[in-house]
């Protein structure tokens, strides 16, 4: 199994997360039914009434071993640069691989089964798991299901499984990340004519409640409780989101809606500000309505664990990432480190790529780490 090639298979099916992931999984799971993977499917409808798919797979038998955690769903590309191939048809440019989802993540999960495909029809000590999620880009729904309802994760957390996010990181070996919190609120108003008076302007009532929310973001910046720096940014990065959804600038707004999403570090409380953020809600007489919670990812940096894995990188110390991984939902599974091919920086580009040698060294990691750990 060729890491570039199957890249380039998983890269061909737009599973931008607003559509189903159900035909990539379906690829997924032949292949790995292909190396003699045990397989299990956790599937599910999402909110707007999409069909998702998540799928574990298990090679060789007894617990422990290696669990390997990526996602199939990608980010829209609507903006792509290239006229000459589409974000679609995955295509090598000099050393690099061009297209949606080649850095965030195909190529890493792509990477992660062309390693487990060398060890097919070997006798393994301990197990190597894979498991591949639906919506990792809008809130780790899916991941949510794989916590909740597969017996194959349930089986990983009980044989304390080393778990490998594969998220890109250069290959640096990332202990740490910030968690994940979002809600909404929205203010009602009564849609009419602008020029009759009429109408009742839902920004109207939202507009104290954005005040109170930019005291909140300045706050953040500056308060020792909400600031961490072993990060970069050291603050909760507070962003504060407005729209009325109105298509025309005559009609007075009868909804208006304000999202704040921010990223909490390890050792703060993010329920307080939730809680805050709801009472100023009520008071108001605002919708409130929690989208997403997750906590952040964090293991001791001078564990044991985390020594192993950086021996096995070449790494000399571990580092944390201002972004959030599927790692925030997989809480009670105790060793779980960060490292994939390619750089955040190039994940959700308009011409997002991954170089081939990241590629190669991936494989080649991830081989030894099978090693390591199941043989």
């Amino acid at each position: 199994m060729n890491a570039v090639d199957l890249t380039r298979e998983l890269v061909s099916f737009d599973s931008t997360s607003c559509y189903s992931n159900v035909d990539v999984t379906n690829c997924v799971d032949a292949a790995l039914r292909s190396l003699g993977c045990e397989v299990e499917r956790v599937e599910y409808v999402d909110p707007q009434g999409v069909k998702k798919a998540n799928v574990m797979a298990k090679l060789g038998s007894g617990t422990g071993g290696i669990a390997y955690f990526g996602h199939t769903d990608v980010v829209p590309a609507d903006n792509w640069f290239f006229q000459e191939h589409g974000p679609y048809t995955a295509t090598v440019i000099e050393d690099k691989l061009y297209g949606r989802g080649t850095c965030d993540m195909k190529g890493s999960v792509a990477c992660f089964m062309a390693a487990a495909a060398k060890f097919q029809g070997k006798k393994l000590a301990h197990p190597i798991y894979i498991t591949c999620t639906a919506d990792e880009e809008t809130g780790g729904r899916g991941a949510s299901e794989v916590v909740e309802r597969s017996a194959m994760y349930a089986e990983m957390v009980a044989g304390d499984s080393r778990g490998i996010i594969g998220e890109p990181t250069m290959l640096d070996v990332v202990h740490a990340h910030k968690g994940a919190y979002g809600f909404f609120v929205t203010a009602r108003g009564r849609a009419a004519h602008s020029s009759t008076g009429e109408g009742i302007n839902a920004n109207m009532a939202m507009i104290p409640f954005l005040h109170e929310m930019h005291k909140i973001h300045q706050e953040t910046l500056n308060d020792p409780q909400w600031l961490n720096h072993e990060f970069s940014p050291p603050h909760i990065c507070w962003n504060i989101g407005i729209n009325d959804h109105t298509r025309a600038i005559n009609i007075t707004p009868p909804q208006s809606v304000c999202t704040v999403y921010f990223r909490p570090m390890p050792g703060q409380q993010p329920q307080v500000l939730l809680d805050r953020a709801k009472k100023l809600a009520d008071e108001m007489g605002l919708e409130y309505k929690l989208q997403i919670g997750g906590p952040p990812l964090y293991v001791d940096p001078k564990s044991p664990f985390i020594h192993e894995v950086l021996k096995l990188a070449g790494r000399e110390k571990s580092r944390t990432v201002g972004y959030g991984t599927d790692g925030l939902k997989y809480t009670n599974l105790k060793h779980k480190v960060v490292i994939g091919p390619g750089s955040i920086s190039q994940a959700h580009t308009h011409d997002e790529w991954v170089e081939l040698d990241q590629l190669d060294k991936a494989v080649d990691l991830y081989t030894r780490m099978i090693e390591a750990w199941c043989l």
